[in-house]
């Protein structure tokens, strides 16, 4: 008998519609004691071996008679359950075999008992929460920016651009610093330390003038924190000379960065703005006048959308916002970007980097570190689904490490500098060809349209929907193989081009 199953795209498509509850009813109504919903979330943070190492080994979600599960699947009260019998049978076909390594790495002294910590944001704001996602297996925090006074906020700060109920693409918030004051934040930074040595506790500062930057270094110092970040990169604060406003100027960078070293021995991480052009001006600065690693990237400034029956903006505060912060994991091409151009300029290859921006589950978090970065900061995720993806990025990056045969993460920090070439070394004298998979083409003539209209004219479609190549016209560009809904066109040949 043929296994019921599904395929990759569609087993993609059904993971994106689990809600991802708190309560988990599809689990509470297994008869088999399974737990789906476990299973899912490993799916969607693509940790697929711990996806497969929960599931069944038998189709026994497709043979089950009840299907309790997506009765009780909350999905079902907005339009259809989740698929779980599916999914629960795909992931019993996975690869089942791991070989788990330790994350441990040392990052500017300290030694993490793995890379992931809790950026400077909402998620990492009072002792209960902090707590919390330590006991879940974070290895550590940046504490949420603190200064000498206590900002007002609007309501509401946050607004999303992906759809109700599904994965954001970008998220964008118009927050500030923490909302407690100095002396609450005092209390709790020297609570966590008390009470979870191992963990790596980094808090983040941001003043107004030189005099602040030294007098905040010093009371966090003294609170008994391990490594200071400097906020140089907030990009809506509401003032003058904060935030991003400073990260853009080197000079002031450089005063600041400075101006924190007096006022303290411990390791000092300057956090860059993306919102200019060459980050490593500024980076530079900071080393130069005391910082011993960077923190990239911090949001980048947006505008999320225009609503256009009464042209207000989100987050709308009585029709009226602000730019804001873009985040989410939209940001990494970008965020990757800037790691590279640091890691590859003679004064900061050497440097430590906290790599952030768009980090979801323990793919984006590898790619971090194969650009150079030793250590990972994470919130727009947490905000979306918790404390609890930290399980699938240990799950997942300790078993790559496994499968790819890497001892510790040290072995592959960097290895993808290598690989990043300037447009003009690139191979310019041969072209791939694409190839299609007739088993797998359905006919929608996607790769047609595309080509024609936005490529070079170089497919051809025959009656029956079958899509062909025209070789004298194709350059190799691939983007039939881009928009292809179906993966049935893959890479062929390189062949050198004839001149």
């Amino acid at each position: 008998m043929k296994k019921k199953t599904i395929s990759r795209v569609t087993a993609a498509e059904a993971i994106d519609t689990c809600l991802m509850c708190y309560k988990t009813p599809c689990t509470e109504a297994c008869p088999q004691g399974l737990d789906p919903a476990r299973v899912i979330r490993a799916l969607r943070f693509k940790n697929t071996w711990g996806a497969a190492n929960r599931a069944p080994d038998e189709d026994v979600c497709m043979r089950c008679d009840t299907k309790s599960c997506m009765e009780a699947c909350l999905k079902g009260k907005i339009n259809n359950s989740v698929e779980i019998d599916k999914l629960m049978t795909y992931s019993g076909h996975l690869d089942k075999s791991y070989n788990k390594k330790k994350l441990s790495i040392n990052f500017l002294g300290f030694e993490c008992e793995n890379p992931f910590i809790l950026s400077s944001s909402v998620v990492a704001s009072n002792y209960e929460m902090v707590a919390k996602a330590f006991e879940m297996g974070w290895g550590g925090v940046a504490f949420k920016t603190i200064g000498t006074f206590i900002p007002k906020e609007v309501s509401p700060r946050f607004t999303t651009d992906g759809e109700y109920g599904k994965a954001f693409r970008g998220f964008k918030n118009i927050e500030q610093i923490s909302d407690h004051s100095l002396e609450e934040n005092i209390v709790f930074l020297k609570k966590l330390k008390k009470n979870y040595p191992s963990k790596l506790i980094i808090v983040s500062i941001l003043g107004t003038d030189e005099k602040e930057w030294t007098y905040l270094a010093k009371v966090m110092t003294e609170a008994g924190v391990d490594m200071i970040e400097c906020n140089f990169s907030c990009p809506h604060m509401a003032g003058d000379g904060l935030g991003s406003d400073v990260g853009q100027d080197p000079e002031l960078v450089g005063k600041y960065t400075a101006a924190t070293r007096r006022g303290t021995h411990l390791p000092i991480i300057a956090k860059m703005t993306p919102n200019i052009g060459n980050m490593e001006i500024p980076a530079i600065a900071a080393v130069e006048n005391g910082a011993d690693g960077i923190a990239a990237i911090n949001t980048i400034k947006s505008i999320m959308n225009v609503n256009l029956d009464d042209f207000s903006s989100e987050p709308n505060v009585e029709g009226k916002s602000a730019i804001g912060g873009y985040s989410g994991n939209a940001v990494k091409p970008i965020a990757l970007r800037f790691v590279h151009d640091m890691k590859k300029h003679d004064k900061l290859a050497d440097v430590p980097i906290s790599g952030m921006g768009g980090i979801e589950t323990w793919k984006d978090a590898a790619e971090f570190i194969a650009l150079g970065c030793t250590n990972l900061q994470v919130t727009t995720s947490v905000m979306q689904y918790g404390y609890r993806v930290i399980e699938d990025l240990i799950d997942g990056l300790s078993t790559y490490l496994g499968e790819k045969g890497f001892e510790n993460l040290d072995a592959f920090v960097g290895n993808a500098l290598e690989h990043i070439l300037p447009a003009d070394c690139l191979n310019r004298r041969s072209i791939v060809y694409p190839k299609f998979d007739r088993k797998k083409c359905i006919g929608c003539g996607r790769c047609y349209i595309s080509c024609y209209d936005g490529g070079h004219q170089a497919i051809a479609m025959d009656g029956k929907g079958n899509p062909s190549l025209i070789p004298d016209k194709c350059v190799g560009c691939h983007l039939c193989k881009v928009v292809c809904p179906a993966e049935a066109i893959s890479a062929g040949k390189r062949m050198e081009v004839i001149l």
